[in-house]
């Protein structure tokens, strides 16, 4: 289990963390959400103990992080390094040794792994001749081929096509059945909302949002209605509590409301002919409560 409890860090007159606490248990994904310079990465290094914090601590297992229990973690850095001479066998056989582990217990997993992530290549090649996103996945294949207790990726699926993404994903999730603790920053709300258990999300280093990603997004109401009936953009936008209609290519009706109880209204009109195609009321989306949020200032 993770434990961070009010941390804090400042460099200068600038706060990047301030009172910042979570707890991970095994077994759980949480996503880091927030604009670029929020405080995600900082707060992966406070974690990792790269940067010193200026209050707060961080605990594993009710115990300090420090180098007694760094094999047991997985990390991948927002700047991404590989050796671009080495074979893609060197180089993983080098960073799970960096984490205690033997070439012997390695070796016959990189097979495995590299079809897990469908890596186009041998193991034999050299990273150097490696697509861009090939080379990724290597750097992702080192994080976690050791199988970590704890996870920290920063920015994982930056450049990865939606068909990687979601390899990449299956992996977490496969970690996160082994009772890995996962902690993951990313700007693809889809991707969060798909595998994360919980969120936190930092606007100038503060926690502005926190808890399981469907009780946020309840939270805000269900104002987004999706409509397919014989009612028309104009008669849904003279409804008192509509705030906006557009028109889709499909020829429904993307529909916010001012509140939820206004969906009950359009129901009836709707279906006073009888059955309708669509009627979909729902909370917002995870990205548009991330950009209503990011404007915000502290709360």
């Amino acid at each position: 289990m993770l434990e961070v409890k009010h941390l804090k860090k400042t460099f200068g007159d600038y706060t990047a963390v301030e009172d910042l606490s979570f707890t991970i248990e095994p077994g759980t994904i949480m996503g880091l959400i927030g604009q670029n310079g929020a405080g995600k990465t900082t707060t992966f290094r406070l974690i990792l103990d790269f940067l010193e914090a200026d209050h707060g601590e961080v605990l594993w297992e009710e115990k300090p992080i420090n180098s007694q229990v760094y094999n047991q973690i997985g990390y991948l850095p927002e700047e991404r390094g590989l050796y671009p001479k080495a074979t893609i066998q060197d180089q993983l056989v080098f960073f799970a040794e960096l984490r205690g582990k033997t070439k012997k217990e390695i070796l016959p997993k990189i097979d495995e792994w590299m079809a897990k992530f469908q890596v186009k290549g041998k193991k034999t090649d050299k990273v150097k001749a490696l697509s861009k996103g090939n080379q990724q996945k290597v750097q992702l294949i080192a994080t976690l081929i050791h199988e970590p207790q704890l996870v920290i990726l920063d920015e994982p699926f930056s450049g990865l096509d939606p068909v990687n993404a979601e390899l990449l994903m299956d992996g977490i999730l496969e970690l996160k059945a082994k009772g890995s603790c996962v902690i993951f920053s990313s700007h693809n709300m889809d991707n969060v909302e798909k595998i994360c258990d919980h969120l936190i999300m930092l606007n100038n280093g503060v926690s502005v949002l926190k808890g399981k990603v469907h009780d946020i997004r309840e939270s805000f109401g269900r104002t987004r209605l999706f409509l397919e009936s014989p009612l028309t953009a104009q008669q849904v936008a003279e409804i008192a509590g509509v705030e906006t209609v557009t028109s889709r290519e499909d020829g429904a009706l993307s529909i916010t409301l001012n509140s939820p109880e206004v969906g009950r209204e359009i129901f009836q009109l709707a279906t006073q002919a009888g059955y309708i195609p669509m009627f979909n009321q729902q909370p917002p989306t995870l990205e548009e409560i991330f950009k209503m949020k990011a404007g915000d200032r502290h709360e």
